[in-house]
């Protein structure tokens, strides 16, 4: 799963009414436990509304559409519904400024904005190959033909004669390019780069509506996910060079590549990285406790925050009619809000802000599938050899709850080739880290742990010998 600070998705318009015209580039920055994260607002005015996209460069996120935007009374105020992001900030005409307040999951944090263009800071990510590259890099595209999507990717294939195995790789939650590029890194370019140096083709695309890729990523599901990677399979299958295939998955891709692999004929073998071995509410429900304990929320803050999760977890899993669902959210969060006259809502907002950011996150096509997957049925299913590994720092996808369930799951269907291991010192993002928690990754200049990389390939190459 990933944990953004500032997490990404779409669309915009809002009609307005401006006293005076703040089109251009604002610039500000998050500080978030030590850890700085640039964020850009692009805001331009036609004759009836501002329109405007937000980048966030130390995550390789740019021009991401917002869904609202109004600047009333010296105000502006900006919505990204899903995942809940909102900022409110006042104009300053004196010094050309916007000081105001990023909001997202509950959590503020100050963000004041200037047109002062802040200088590119230069991550320092030793792991990450440079050009040219000792095998042949081939840009392709294939066709989701059940949905109508076409993926845009890259083949590295070793550059000598002969058959190779290959995997695809697939990527965890939220809308990610080909290489998972997150916080200044690009996990998958260093992890293809390091298997195709070792004789074996990789496959990796960007998620439908992403960069290259057509398709609307926010309507999609996993199910949507797991039909792009089917066709990722079909592609690969046509390649003369290619012989066993296998597929690698992150986070949701743990949970994507055994749904394939339980699907599709042909598979040879899976790699989870950080795959998920509970129900997704569960896996939600213990990721935002762990998360919060280690940022130091308190037990009565954390049970509250449990009590109330279950609930809302449980209208969207009981319910399948969207507007049923966003009804019975409203209600609830509304019953909360009176039961609880102090529960704490983000700067800048009022209650029916709040319950409305929720339910639209909630109700969204995405996690109402999400919330109801329990992979125990389809690990059942799967046949083929499995390697399972989580970092043992984990907070997002903790290591033992989910290696067991993946254990157990496999075996009960009669699977006798599973492997999993819970390697000390890595975090979800498979780094050698401290704390494990997530505003670290982006510090650590350590793309992808070389122990684990070792160990993927030597399994790998056990497995296609």
């Amino acid at each position: 799963m990933k944990y953004y600070i500032l997490l990404i998705f779409i669309l915009l318009a809002s009609f307005k009414a401006y006293s005076q015209n703040i089109s251009g580039q604002w610039n500000g920055k998050l500080k978030i436990q030590g850890i700085q994260l640039r964020v850009v607002f692009h805001i331009h005015a036609n004759d009836t509304a501002y329109i405007a996209t937000m980048d966030s460069p130390d995550q390789g996120a740019k021009g991401i559409p917002v869904d609202k935007v109004t600047f009333i009374n010296q105000v502006l105020k900006l919505v990204i519904k899903q995942p809940g992001i909102r900022y409110e900030g006042s104009y300053n005409s004196d010094n050309n400024t916007i000081e105001g307040t990023f909001m997202q999951s509950g959590l503020s944090f100050p963000l004041n904005l200037t047109k002062q263009k802040y200088n590119t800071e230069v991550n320092n990510r030793p792991q990450e190959p440079q050009k040219p590259y000792p095998y042949i890099s081939e840009e392709v595209k294939f066709e989701n033909t059940k949905d109508i999507v076409t993926l845009a990717g890259t083949l590295t294939v070793p550059k000598k004669d002969g058959k190779f195995p290959a995997v695809v790789l697939i990527s965890g939650s939220g809308p990610q390019n080909r290489d998972e590029e997150v916080f200044g890194h690009k996990p998958f370019l260093v992890l293809s780069d390091y298997l195709t140096r070792n004789n074996i083709a990789v496959l990796r695309f960007d998620d439908r509506g992403i960069a290259q890729s057509t398709g609307n990523f926010k309507t999609a599901t996993t199910l949507n996910f797991s039909r792009d990677v089917e066709a990722a399979v079909e592609y690969l299958k046509t390649r003369t060079e290619i012989d066993k295939i296998g597929l690698i998955g992150h986070s949701e891709g743990g949970v994507i590549a055994p749904m394939v692999a339980a699907n599709v004929k042909d598979i040879d073998f899976i790699v989870l990285l950080a795959g998920i071995g509970m129900p997704a509410d569960e896996l939600l429900q213990l990721q935002s406790e762990l998360i919060g304990r280690a940022y130091g929320v308190n037990d009565s803050a954390l049970t509250l925050s449990k009590t109330i999760n279950k609930e809302l977890y449980n209208i969207v899993k009981q319910n399948n009619k969207p507007e049923s669902t966003k009804q019975k959210l409203s209600a609830y969060l509304d019953k909360v809000f009176q039961e609880n006259p102090d529960f704490p809502i983000p700067g800048g907002m009022n209650k029916e802000a709040y319950i409305k950011m929720q339910v639209e996150t909630l109700s969204s096509p995405w996690m109402s599938y999400f919330l109801k997957i329990n992979p125990e049925p389809i690990l059942k299913k799967v046949k083929c050899p499995v390697l399972a590994i989580n970092g043992e720092k984990d907070l997002q996808v903790p290591a033992i709850e989910n290696l067991n369930g993946i254990k157990t799951a496999l075996e009960k269907g009669g699977n006798k080739n599973v492997t999993t291991k819970a390697i000390p010192h890595l975090n979800h993002l498979f780094q050698e880290c401290q704390t494990g928690l997530p505003m670290e990754y982006n510090t650590i200049q350590e793309t992808f742990s070389p122990n684990a990389l070792k160990l993927i390939y030597n399994w790998i190459e056990t497995q296609t010998k």
